[in-house]
């Protein structure tokens, strides 16, 4: 190696242009797919496409992520028909991309977009109804019928053999 070579590849090295620097975790821009706004035009929620992951955002906040989001858009649609249900104006729009995502899962399972996307709703008001009136039923009575097994037994429990399903994990 001459002894120059270093001074060549250092001016060699200014001479090029500056390049940026690429870092490994650089925050993509969101693109907005999805926004819910109020009668004042503010944003109440939003779904957006950051690199490959759908984020949703509620507040200003990110809430969570996903691969799929037709999930979350339904979650939107059902927060935009409780708002309405109170008396507020809200707006839901999102982009023809999302909308033909939409077209594809309900043409898949043989249903119109709206049909599908109603079917979604659907699902996120039937568990707010189970968790707020029957689950809170359904657990006292787990717990009354644990009490009835406990009382049925007595204190010949500790002699009966394990029953089988104390083996396998319940659900």
């Amino acid at each position: 190696m001459s002894k120059q070579s270093k001074a060549k590849r250092d001016k060699r090295k200014k001479q090029q242009p500056k390049r940026p620097i690429n870092r490994l975790n650089a925050q993509q821009p969101v693109q907005n797919h999805a926004v819910l706004t109020n009668e004042e035009g503010q944003v109440v929620a939003a779904i957006g496409l950051q690199g490959t992951e759908w984020l949703l955002a509620i507040g200003g906040q990110t809430m969570g992520n996903a691969d799929n989001p037709v999930p979350m858009l339904a979650m939107l649609k059902h927060l935009s028909n409780v708002q309405e249900k109170e008396g507020r104006k809200v707006n839901l729009e999102y982009s023809t991309q999302l909308q033909q995502l939409i077209d594809d899962l309900a043409a898949d399972e043989g249903k119109t977009a709206d049909e599908y996307l109603a079917q979604l709703v659907a699902e996120f008001e039937g568990v707010e109804g189970e968790e707020g009136e029957e689950g809170e039923d359904a657990a006292s009575a787990a717990d009354a019928g644990d009490d009835a097994a406990v009382a049925e037994a007595g204190t010949d429990a500790a002699d009966a053999p394990p029953a089988a399903s104390d083996d396998k994990p319940q659900a």
